[in-house]
């Protein structure tokens, strides 16, 4: 589908088709992929439809396991539940954050009133009110921009959970950004707990992830400027971003692609350090055919589901070699 709003279309007019599409008596569900700016993203629209529905709840369909995103929602007390907790019923309107259907297939599950993202347009996102800004570096800009257009001043609670959304999903403006997001940045900053966010910083290493970077060392090869890291069988598949954040700043690596088996997929990240390069391309080439793939120039991640790899991989070589051999070819 194409983009349902302009680029010229003003943040007060997304503001008030937004607030167009509930009305007081509706119960509002937000789905969320859980990670620092979905979470971020969640709470304001909750702040945005304070008092103006009934009641607005979050839920997230992944297993939340890495230790700073389990200390943001301990720290900010972020109340949400897991997807199989969800009572359909119960809900009358859907709104969907920093996410699209055909990025899992648990949300392709849902008619949604409301999308709102800053990933590529899927051919699959329709609502009543879509915003998709895949220029911008975090969903949670984009929502302190509806925050700012409705006249909202954010909590220092809030502040700080769209602070961290922008800051995680740009990599501290390493990643491809644009004003808007700075701007969003420092609106945020006056209002932010800086030293909860140097809290939740410091809890991303643990024991368990010292033990896994011990893995990761052993595994780490070359192919030419490509850091390629096999992790076999993961217990989280977060740990694959975690190294591949990790492992691109060696001087000698262009790409950082880390791959590992989760339950019954094969999961590879992708981050790369050059100018004219896309891993959302690279990715959907390398691996859309077999599974899910994409994601920006700098990031993206492809999901393979095992039974799709001839001959099947295990923890071993088999799955080691078939991405190796793929990433021969880029």
């Amino acid at each position: 589908m194409e983009h349902p709003f302009p680029k010229s279309v003003s943040s007060s007019e997304r503001c008030k088709r937004l607030f167009e599409v509930i009305s007081p008596d509706d119960t509002v569900a937000v789905i969320i992929n859980a990670d620092p700016d979905a979470m971020a993203s969640a709470l304001a629209l909750k702040r945005l439809f304070w008092r103006k529905v009934k009641k607005i709840t979050i839920f997230h369909i992944n297993t939340i396991k890495r230790a700073d995103n389990l200390s943001l929602i301990r720290l900010l007390q972020i109340q949400q539940q897991h997807i199989k907790d969800l009572d359909a019923a119960e809900f009358t309107k859907w709104a969907l954050l920093d996410s699209q259907p055909h990025h899992n297939e648990q949300l392709g599950k849902f008619l949604f009133d409301i999308i709102i993202d800053h990933h590529p347009l899927g051919q699959k996102s329709s609502a009543s009110l879509v915003d998709i800004r895949e220029e911008y570096g975090a969903a949670s800009t984009i929502l302190t921009e509806y925050l700012r257009a409705a006249k909202i001043k954010p909590s220092p609670r809030l502040a700080t959970a769209l602070f961290y959304g922008i800051k995680t999903d740009t990599d501290n403006f390493a990643r491809p950004t644009t004003p808007s997001d700075i701007n969003a940045f420092r609106y945020l900053y006056q209002f932010t707990n800086i030293n909860i966010i140097k809290k939740i910083e410091s809890s991303e290493m643990t024991k368990k992830t010292l033990f896994e970077f011990r893995t990761a060392l052993e595994n780490l090869m070359f192919v030419k400027d490509k850091a390629y890291i096999h992790m076999g069988k993961v217990n989280d598949p977060d740990i694959l971003v975690i190294l591949a954040d990790f492992f691109l700043k060696m001087a000698e690596a262009t790409w950082c692609i880390v791959s590992g088996i989760y339950g019954q997929k094969l999961i590879v990240i992708f981050r790369n350090a050059g100018f004219r390069l896309d891993a959302g391309r690279v990715a959907q080439r390398l691996f859309g055919k077999l599974g899910t793939a994409g994601g920006h120039k700098s990031a993206a991640r492809a999901e393979i589901p095992i039974q799709e790899i001839k001959p099947g991989p295990d923890s071993g070589s088999e799955s080691k070699q078939f991405v190796l051999g793929k990433i021969k070819s880029m």
